[in-house]
């Protein structure tokens, strides 16, 4: 697990990207579900939060059908 310090800002999609290269409501919610009290700041966090990333799996990858081919 790894614990850094939001910067002013600062968005849980971006803070999720930055760290896991995924941002999927699966890891937004591993995210919640380590920092209780997170989702008080909104949706824009202000500098100095410190934030616990939970160690997820990676995404597998998805699979993407044309219909119209």
């Amino acid at each position: 697990m790894t614990t850094i310090r939001s910067r002013d800002g600062d968005t849980i999609s971006n803070i999720l990207w930055i760290a896991l290269k995924r941002n999927d409501d699966q890891a937004e919610e591993a995210l919640f579900e380590q920092n209780p009290g997170l989702e008080a700041y909104g949706p824009v966090l202000p500098a100095g939060v410190v934030i616990q990333i939970p160690t997820l799996p990676d995404k597998a990858a998805e699979t993407v059908t044309n219909l119209w081919d």
